[in-house]
């Protein structure tokens, strides 16, 4: 998401006729490459046939449409921009989720190290019922990533989520891709989203409530001229439901297979 390139090159040739006799110039030389900009810009893209955080449906089990974009500067800064839609009853009337983050990059040897804040931001959360709670979060992360793997920490240092009295909520997760040539790749996740003071959460057809859910991914990718179709297994040890879904008792947390569209440019 972060790989963006620009360059300009020109060159000329010319002929000159004289009378009855012609004579070519002598071609000109190429123009000097313009500098590369320290700076890249980058978007992205896709269709899901579900959206799972960290294990858990924000769409009711209904498609989401989601892109943003990124800002990268040489030096390893960066910020950034995502956003989805969700839904309105599990979010107290915001339909939209939206995403700011902002960080540094280092290299320390083979290893990357990345560390910076991410702010999930639901306008209109609180409107509907009149009164509820306002959802919002904000999480500090660290993680370090070695080739195509990588293990992040995110620590919640506001309620998290709207929760009163909930801050120290962390996320603990391991990611990885392995590429298989000819377009075909695999996706793995892990998470363990542990859960601090009010946050806690019940089981459907539980009596008491729980401080953990750990979600787990797997999956496979075919990248198609810069498109990639994907095909994921999602799933949690809990049986959640919320919002829409909770109307019906509906699980929103159990095995599921995601597919997805996506692009990069």
């Amino acid at each position: 998401m972060k790989k963006k390139k620009s360059y300009a090159f020109v060159s000329a040739l010319a002929l000159a006729a004289v009378g009855a006799h012609a004579q070519a110039t002598a071609p000109a030389a190429p123009a000097a490459e313009a500098p590369k900009s320290d700076w890249t810009i980058s978007g992205n893209a896709g269709l899901f046939s579900d959206y799972r955080f960290r294990g858990v449906s924000q769409t009711n089990k209904k498609p989401a449409f989601q892109g943003g974009f990124d800002i990268g500067h040489a030096s390893g800064f960066y910020v950034g921009n995502w956003n989805s839609n969700v839904d309105s009853a599990y979010y107290n009337g915001a339909n939209l989720e939206m995403d700011f983050y902002g960080g540094f990059k280092v290299p320390v040897g083979p290893v990357t190290l990345d560390g910076g804040v991410y702010y999930y931001y639901y306008p209109g959360s609180g409107d509907s019922p009149a009164g509820s709670n306002k959802i919002d979060n904000t999480e500090l992360y660290i993680s370090a990533s070695y080739q195509t793997y990588s293990l992040k920490y995110s620590y919640a240092v506001s309620d998290f989520f709207g929760i009163d009295d909930s801050k120290g909520s962390w996320y603990l997760e391991a990611n990885g891709t392995y590429d298989l040539g000819n377009g075909f790749g695999l996706v793995g996740h892990l998470g363990y989203q542990g859960l601090k003071k009010n946050a806690r959460v019940t089981e459907i057809g539980g009596t008491s409530p729980v401080d953990s859910v750990t979600d787990w991914k797997i999956g496979a990718t075919y990248d198609w001229s810069g498109w990639v179709f994907g095909a994921a297994y999602v799933s949690t040890n809990r049986d959640l439901t919320g919002g829409t879904a909770a109307l019906s008792n509906r699980n929103i947390s159990n095995s599921t297979v995601v597919v997805s569209v996506s692009k990069t440019f």
